[in-house]
């Protein structure tokens, strides 16, 4: 830890957000606190602007030309004390509304306490703050999302019981050190959707297609100055491709192009018809254009792509590289028309940055 620690400070003085004249003295605080404390506590600083480099190395998100952007908000001492899993569903909540902001999605992380010398942090078992049930029938089928189903039957074994549609918001499931997991209903207000409709079809409608607006990912852990931060919910907004050519369109998701390909009448006995194309397309521009409609920002994929290539630019005339994950760069819709189709990076993990969390609930499973 005091390595990693000792890493950290040294790159904020060089970036500046840290005075290179008070480089020792935060240091030997750090060792201090190491010594007789097993752990140490970060300034906002080293938090903020750590967070903000930690995104900046993650190699999974095409959206980094905003690292700058991303706000933080600072909830270490959230739930601490005596305060139980409400306080800390309480500040989930707040955080989602922050985020949304009424349709003008936030860049928004926020962190809470961090793991300790014999003791881990909090988490959610969910993939995302807002994510749809997905239930299993007894045929094999699953009615709503099922990726999610492991963890549908997971909270309903902890005495969840959802309405059974296709679009119902799981309860976050919080668990705390030492203690049994508990689930909380999201309230509606803090599930902001969208409606999918067509610019051209009238009837894309009656689909009753649906997302919710935005994604917060929750089953990340920050590594930061060698402390882990178990629960940091990040926020942003959607890229088209996103909903369109994966959520609602994958066979192993809501698998929505045959009834998409149907209702534009096309051919789908043969594969030679390219009927998954043209639905995968208007798919994704049902969702862009109903996002639009609705005031809720998203960004295209090529828009997506050129910023990316903007940020890398820029990245490499600051002297630094761009870790990248070329299978995550590039969208799944007409990536070769994309400025990083031929382009190749390095998906190096460097610190600080965001590493999965383990599955949490008991005979685990895919999850969200």
């Amino acid at each position: 830890m005091a390595a990693e620690a000792e890493e950290l400070v040294r790159q904020l003085a060089s970036e500046g957000h840290l005075p290179p004249g008070a480089v020792e003295q935060r240091l030997q605080e750090i060792r201090d606190a190491l010594e007789s404390m097993g752990t140490y506590r970060q300034s906002t600083e080293e938090l903020l602007a750590g967070a903000r480099i930690a995104w900046r190395n993650n190699p999974q998100c095409v959206g980094k030309f905003y690292w700058k952007a991303l706000e933080t908000r600072d909830c270490r001492d959230v739930g601490a004390g005596s305060a139980d899993e409400a306080a800390l569903f309480e500040a989930l909540v707040e955080h989602l509304r922050l985020a949304w902001n009424g349709g003008k999605v936030r860049l928004l992380l926020s962190v809470f306490a961090p793991s300790g010398p014999d003791r881990p942090g909090p988490r959610v078992w969910n993939g995302q703050l807002i994510r749809y049930a997905g239930y299993r029938q007894h045929d094999g089928t699953v009615v709503g999302d099922p990726e999610t189903a492991d963890l549908t039957e997971a909270v309903q074994r902890l005495g969840w019981r959802g309405k059974g549609t296709e679009y119902d918001a799981l309860p976050l499931v919080i668990q705390r050190p030492g203690r049994e997991p508990r689930w909380f209903d999201l309230p509606a207000s803090a599930v902001p959707e969208v409606r999918i409709t067509h610019p051209d079809y009238p009837w894309f409608e009656r689909l009753g297609l649906r997302w919710h607006a935005f994604p917060t990912i929750s089953n990340q852990i920050l590594e930061l100055g060698g402390l882990h931060y178990t629960l940091a919910p990040f926020s942003a907004w959607y890229t088209c491709t996103e909903i369109g050519a994966r959520n609602l369109s994958d066979t192993n998701r809501y698998d929505k192009l045959p009834v998409v390909a149907q209702g534009m009448g096309l051919d789908t006995g043969r594969d030679r018809t390219l009927w998954r194309d043209r639905a995968l397309l208007e798919l994704t521009a049902a969702v862009l254009h109903s996002y639009d409609r609705a005031g809720v920002s998203i960004i295209d994929h090529h828009f997506a792509t050129k910023q990316f290539v903007r940020h890398e630019e820029r990245e490499h005339k600051s002297g630094r590289t761009c870790p990248a994950d070329w299978s995550a760069i590039v969208p799944t819709t007409s990536g070769s028309t994309t400025p990083v189709w031929q382009r190749r990076y390095e998906p190096t993990r460097v610190r600080p940055n965001f590493s999965p969390h383990p599955t949490p609930w008991p005979d685990g499973g895919a999850g969200s």
